[in-house]
């Protein structure tokens, strides 16, 4: 008697629980993925970032018109740090606990994504990262769609060497984590190569800086004894306008002392007059001239949905755009957006390059690339004047003695910082 009621009970429990239970896991299926997008609309990066955070929402616009992911619609949250390091860590932090995003997209400056790291690791989150960067790091919760070093500063500098003759090299960047961490690295790689510690000059200014008169000169006085000057440039932001406006004021033109920069593209290049820049070269992965089927398909999309035929495109758009289509792909392959199980799926991804060719992404989290180096024309485009196979990006470079040991490998080894020597996977907080 005792057992038939418990069952009865037992029974009616559950039928009244099913409706209860049922709808509301119905509608977390139903709903909307939510991508978070983490972009700078204010402040001295919005001049780079902006047009990131468009480039997200047309991808976006075109997933959910092709049905979406896993048959659920995505939806873009758009969050301004405003240039503002700290900022980064608190607006990520946000889109992860109170949207509950599933992805994030974003960042441009190492330090913003410096900022960010602690965040997404301690809440499990996922950033697509797609800009240049000095290396040095690798975490599982990031995927890192930029160049990495050895895809963009070092093809550089041995342009400079083999193709132009350079002697001397100024090193000027932004002072933050990239450029000194890329000029680090570079002062070895040139030494290695024969370069005197006195024909390399290093200097840092603050972002948004502005008076470059005296720094110009103190690169022009570097010529003063014959040998031939190369600027590398690792200047963001704004402060790029301050920079070309007085090199061409003080009649630097590339003949003399041509620039190479690793942070200047169509974007910065709109709001210049370039006349006086022709010549002057940039290191990428990606240009708008670049002439493929992919690329005239992906621009002719990207004016149709920014209503403006003059909107140019550039290496991190580029890299947004793979990274995004990865992701898309991952998830459906993992059959969930479930972080941990996309992270599995991502290790592998191909997806074609706008300039040709496939891109993967390898078990350090970063992608192989081409590099192209892009000669500014007088309508702020860019000849592409060298380019290679595409080259596997590399988390810790070979040309610091602490990282030359490490490896990068999450797939196998489980490890970001894994010592080949030791055969120990070092542990280490974000700030390493």
């Amino acid at each position: 008697m005792n057992l038939t009621r418990r069952s009865l009970l037992a029974t009616a429990a559950a039928a009244l629980a099913a409706p209860l239970t049922a709808p509301r896991f119905a509608f977390a299926q139903e709903g909307p993925i939510r991508i978070g997008v983490l972009h700078s609309l204010s402040g001295t990066m919005a001049i780079s970032e902006t047009t990131l955070k468009d480039t997200m929402l047309m991808l976006i616009e075109e997933q959910n018109a092709k049905g979406g992911v896993l048959g659920r619609q995505l939806e873009a949250v758009v969050v301004d740090p405003a240039s503002d390091w700290p900022l980064f860590a608190e607006k990520a932090r946000e889109l992860l606990t109170v949207s509950k995003v599933d992805v994030m997209f974003g960042c441009w400056t190492s330090v913003s994504r410096k900022s960010v790291l602690p965040v997404i690791e301690e809440l499990n989150g996922l950033l697509f990262y797609p800009v240049q960067y000095e290396g040095e790091e690798s975490s599982k919760n990031v995927f890192y769609t930029g160049a990495a070093p050895n895809q963009q500063a070092i093809p550089a500098v041995d342009y400079f060497l083999n193709e132009l003759g350079i002697e001397k090299f100024a090193l000027l960047g932004t002072d933050y984590v990239y450029p000194r961490t890329t000029n680090n690295i570079l002062e070895s790689y040139l030494k290695a190569k024969g370069i005197a510690a006195e024909d390399i000059f290093v200097n840092y200014t603050p972002f948004g800086h502005s008076d470059w008169s005296k720094i110009v000169a103190d690169v022009v006085a570097l010529g003063a004894d014959g040998k031939k000057v190369g600027v590398v440039s690792t200047i963001n932001g704004d402060a790029n306008i301050g920079f070309y406006k007085e090199l061409a004021a003080a009649g630097v033109t590339a003949d003399k002392i041509p620039v190479v920069a690793f942070s200047v593209g169509e974007e910065e290049l709109s709001g210049l007059d370039t006349t006086n820049l022709v010549g002057h070269l940039a290191a990428w992965n990606y240009f708008m001239s670049a002439d493929t089927p992919e690329n005239k398909s992906f621009i002719e999309a990207w004016h149709k949905f920014i209503k403006d035929d003059k909107r140019v495109t550039n290496d991190p758009m580029e890299a947004h755009y793979i990274g995004f289509n990865m992701w898309v792909n991952a998830v459906t392959a993992a059959g969930t957006t479930a972080v941990d199980p996309v992270i599995d799926a991502m290790v592998g991804q191909k997806f074609p390059n706008l300039t040709g060719g496939m891109a993967e992404m390898l078990p350090n989290h970063h992608l192989t690339k081409p590099v192209l180096i892009g000669e500014i024309r007088a309508d702020g485009q860019f000849d592409i004047i060298s380019q290679t196979e595409p080259v596997p990006g590399d988390a810790w470079t070979d040309f610091l003695p602490e990282s030359a040991v490490l490896e990068s490998d999450w797939k196998d080894l489980k490890c970001g910082m894994y010592n080949t020597e030791t055969k120990t996977c070092v542990q280490l907080t974000s700030n390493y």
